[in-house]
């Protein structure tokens, strides 16, 4: 009998849409296959401890607005430019031009930024609640009842004035949380800081600052942050936590073409990222079209990787963008720039540049042992010039680390030498499903390949579309099968926020104060057992293997092992798997089958619904050596098996 949960020999705990999949199920010829898994220890051979980990770009505002938890946007007037006046957008002004006038000026007495805001207060008999400026951070802040906010902001006034700090509804109406700070002698610049108490929450509010005493008062750097970071360290909670349950094995960082920018002038330059947030310049990112203020700059994202437990990748620009390059003769500058970033990562506490990660509160170094010498640059006229200036640098003021080439090296050697090799395939899903089988041609000598950015888009991704994740799922599993010379795998782009989408799919999507995996998330956490465990050869035999994809992995010392199947085709498929080698029987009692699909395979997670799509855990109720599995019409299957003293990891 053919059990509407899609999955013969277990039962559901959850019984996720079963009239939809029944009906499906009636309209399409179930087909067969066998599914063989040789676990013998002979023939296992271990996955990379690096295999599997996140790559993470300032696109989408996934940092400013996103995982950087600065709720003010904008938060040093330098977003309009260095000549004033200027834009200050987002911030705007509360009362009308007869009782308020504002302007930037370069009065600011920080060097690196020194643009600030002169606010004049104009009248003698202001309006009940004052005139001033407010900003309504990225799209609206987040405020929660209870929660603790902390208010930084540097001011200078010639005269005493009293300043009243409110957190309000986007209108202004609902005052959630408000406190008033007296300035006096404050003829030079004054930092002020307090922390204000939410005694109410709104999503989408604002942060004004209010006088009614006529006179000039001027503001710089002010930043509200949520008390309750990650660890203190300024980064979202909820966001980092769904980052945490992908295990990553490393964080490669801070982009993609963030890294290049269109022109050179705006390429993210780590020097400028570091130091107080107060004294960093930010910059416009000219790719992805807006402005951050680099409080996630280099030495965030170096604590970032520590705080995920993940190897950082520290992409680096090698004196090339989009749009123009720097002579290979000319690259000296560009280099001794990287040595130095390295030192600030990796040198000891009384070094010239790791000293000031040290005033930073870090004394320790970061393990940076892997960088990548540009991104996509491959095909630019001073790209292999400039590489092996890099490289030859590098290398000999730090034989340990590993350079990644931008050159793909899957189906021809490089003509330069290297320790790995970038590959990025963004495609439809069936050309990702085919390319499962991709490394299986590739040579097993010279360097590993680094598949650095993956992912189904266009017509058949939407926003995150089942068949998207099902494609990627295979194309995994070819990762795996050949770990050998595969030695890192990250998807991307890793976060979108929902008012800025300038690139689909994403892995998680968010907003001020939600978040949602898209099925491509929640694909990559059936895999996060994958690194550094055994992997197995298996062999499926069926007229239909080629809608078929599955791997199998085990743990040493474990008491479980995963096999995983994917069925990318639009019929059931009556499955036998058995396997040979096993130190165990398979033991029902705790093992589990966990079932990622849906009645629609263009279903996509959304706010109003961000469980549509999600991976269903059921008990398997027959487990042993031979078992017989139905697989629903677009699936992934992961089975955990419970053996007697090991554990075999399976998708499907």
């Amino acid at each position: 009998m053919l059990h509407t949960d899609g999955i013969r020999g277990y039962s559901s705990k959850y019984g996720f849409q079963r009239s939809c999949i029944a009906s499906e199920l009636h309209l399409h010829a179930t087909q067969t296959a066998v599914l063989k898994v040789d676990a013998s220890p002979q023939h296992a051979r271990q996955i990379p401890d690096t295999l599997f980990g996140i790559f993470f770009e300032e696109i989408n505002h996934a940092g400013a607005g996103g995982i950087w938890a600065e709720l003010v946007s904008n938060r040093g007037f330098e977003a309009g430019g260095p000549h004033t006046p200027s834009n200050i957008d987002p911030w705007s002004i509360i009362g009308d031009d007869s009782s308020i006038f504002v302007a930037t000026d370069r009065t600011s007495c920080f060097s690196r930024n020194t643009v600030a805001l002169r606010m004049e207060v104009l009248c003698d008999d202001c309006p009940a609640g004052g005139v001033g400026i407010y900003n309504p951070g990225f799209w609206g802040m987040n405020i929660e009842d209870g929660k603790t906010y902390n208010l930084v902001m540097y001011v200078k006034s010639p005269e005493t004035v009293e300043l009243t700090v409110s957190l309000t509804s986007s209108d202004g109406l609902q005052n959630v949380a408000s406190t008033t700070i007296p300035v006096s002698d404050a003829s030079n610049w004054t930092k002020l800081e307090q922390k204000l108490v939410a005694k109410g929450t709104n999503r989408t509010s604002r942060l004004q600052i209010t006088t009614n005493k006529k006179g000039v008062v001027w503001f710089d750097q002010v930043s509200l942050m949520p008390a309750d970071t990650y660890k203190g360290h300024g980064f979202r909670t909820e966001l980092i936590s769904m980052m945490l349950d992908l295990k990553p094995r490393f964080l490669r960082f801070p982009g993609g073409c963030f890294v290049e920018g269109e022109w050179l002038r705006n390429a993210f330059r780590w020097r400028e990222s570091i130091g107080p947030w107060e004294e960093r310049p930010g910059h416009f990112g000219d790719v992805w079209h807006y402005w951050t203020d680099d409080g996630l700059g280099y030495y965030e994202f170096l604590q970032l990787s520590e705080d995920l437990g993940a190897a950082p990748i520290w992409v680096f620009n090698n004196g090339i963008s989009h749009n123009d390059e720097v002579d290979t003769a000319a690259i000296a500058p560009f280099v001794k720039d990287v040595l130095d970033s390295l030192e600030f990562a990796r040198g000891s506490a009384d070094s010239t540049w790791g000293s000031v990660r040290a005033a930073m509160g870090h004394p320790e170094p970061f393990p940076v042992k892997y960088v990548a010498i540009g991104n996509e640059d491959c095909g630019k006229k001073f790209y292999r010039g400039n590489y092996l200036k890099f490289y030859n640098a590098i290398r000999e003021a730090y034989p340990d680390i590993q350079m990644i080439s931008n050159c793909d090296a899957s189906s021809r050697p490089l003509d330069h030498p290297a320790d790995l090799y970038d590959f990025h395939v963004y495609t439809d899903s069936k050309t990702l499903f085919s390319m499962k089988s991709t490394f299986d041609r590739s040579s097993r000598d010279g360097p590993k390949a680094f598949v650095s950015e993956y992912a189904v888009w266009r017509s058949d991704a939407g926003r995150g579309s089942l068949l998207a994740s099902l494609a990627e799922a295979a194309f995994l599993t070819g990762l795996e099968k050949n770990s050998d010379i595969v030695q890192m795998a990250s998807y991307a782009p890793l976060f979108v926020n929902n008012n800025d989408q300038t690139w689909n799919p994403d892995a998680i999507v968010f907003n001020s104060w939600q978040q949602y995996g898209t099925p491509s998330y929640w694909m990559q956490t059936l895999f996060r057992e994958s690194s550094g465990a055994m992997i197995h050869p298996i062999t499926i035999t069926s007229r239909y293997s080629s809608s078929l994809a599955a791997s199998a992995i085990t743990w040493q010392d474990s008491e479980n092992s995963y096999l995983r199947i994917i069925n990318f085709g639009s019929d059931p498929v009556s499955l036998t798997i058995s396997a040979t080698g096993l130190q165990a029987s398979v033991n029902a009692v705790g093992s589990t089958a966990t079932v990622l699909t849906s009645s629609n395979v263009m279903d996509e997670n959304s706010f109003s619904n961000p469980n549509k799509v999600v991976p269903v855990k059921s008990q398997l109720s027959n487990a042993a050596e031979q078992m017989q599995v139905t697989l629903a019409p677009h699936s992934f299957s992961s089975f955990d098996l419970a053996l007697a003293q090991s554990k075999l990891v399976a998708e499907m």
